[in-house]
């Protein structure tokens, strides 16, 4: 089935950092029908509306950017609403997609699917080899029913249903909610309020001595593009920079980014999470999608954004 850019193509999840990069990544190739839904308009939970929408706006595509999502603290206190309801979105995509005919389906995971322990870098056959990390495992578990409901459908039906595994997304329209965010927002913050605060000292979780790698949304939305407007022959991709850094390194490149110079204190009591995340993307890029934005590139337009938004930030953040 051929995309072109008059076709209708739905993004679940269109206002976050991954979905509104998709939009615009769209947008500037010159797609001329996207849908998107807020959740107040459209309640991805809910079976019998996700399946009306679908027979009602009849998408030709669909790309699955929508998720609970959140750090290892939200995960990890939160265990049965990551789960649950992010296999409630899921399935409810998929199955109205499905039951609606739709022949194009990408769906967005994580790298926390594999192994805690996995050989690195994580080749995509890791996949269900050796336990998770037990910090994120709730979220990995319903992407990982997610990647194989998608591989059913190609498997029983033959429609074009491919699952790409990111690796440390972050970018414009990032959570910086430090509460809930990932690690590399959760910095900008913390070493922007610090230099606003005197340049105090800056309390980071953990070590510091676990490698993570990580990519810009934009070249994430570049990804779904080259899945949407080409036929993959597998159903599971990852996609990465190849690249890591320890969050030591990754704290120095922040603090310089943000121009703090204060002393960073790394509070050892607080747990690491899984050892190194690297992926091997080698599948991906070999099919002719590499990455454009390096880190310390992306970290300084990043920045950039959310200096320019940091009011609105702090008013989301304080539930105004």
């Amino acid at each position: 089935m051929n995309i072109d850019k008059t076709s209708r193509i739905y993004i679940a999840g269109h206002r976050g950092m991954v979905g509104s990069a998709v939009w615009r990544a769209l947008e500037n190739e010159g797609y001329k029908n996207l849908i998107g839904k807020s959740s107040d308009e459209l309640d991805l939970r809910d079976q019998q509306a996700v399946l009306a929408f679908f027979k009602n706006e009849k998408p030709k595509a669909v790309i699955d950017a929508a998720a609970k999502v959140g750090g290892i603290l939200a995960n990890n206190n939160y265990p049965y609403q990551f789960i649950m309801e992010n296999m409630q979105i899921q399935n409810n995509l998929i199955d109205a997609a499905l039951k609606s005919g739709i022949e194009k389906f990408v769906f967005l995971g994580s790298s926390c699917i594999y192994p805690k322990m996995a050989p690195q870098p994580i080749h995509e056959d890791c996949l269900l080899t050796a336990a998770l990390e037990p910090t994120n495992e709730w979220y990995a578990l319903a992407k990982i029913s997610g990647i194989k409901a998608c591989q059913a459908v190609r498997k029983e039906f033959d429609k074009d249903y491919v699952s790409l595994m990111p690796t440390n997304l972050y970018g414009i329209h990032d959570n910086f909610d430090l509460k809930s965010s990932h690690v590399l927002p959760a910095m900008i913050r913390k070493f922007h309020e610090a230099k606003q605060n005197g340049h105090a000292a800056v309390t980071l979780w953990g070590t510091g001595n676990p490698m993570r790698e990580f990519l810009h949304a934009d070249d994430m939305a570049n990804a779904v593009i080259f899945a949407l407007e080409n036929r993959l022959p597998d159903y599971l991709y990852n996609v990465g920079s190849g690249q890591d850094l320890s969050i030591k390194e990754l704290a120095l490149l922040v603090q310089s980014t943000v121009g703090h110079q204060g002393e960073i204190i790394w509070d050892a009591s607080m747990p690491d999470g899984t050892p190194r995340k690297l992926m091997d993307s080698s599948k991906m890029q070999q099919l002719g999608w590499k990455q454009q934005i390096n880190l310390k590139e992306g970290i300084a337009k990043t920045y950039e954004w959310f200096l320019a938004n940091v009011e609105n930030i702090k008013k989301v953040s304080i539930g105004l």
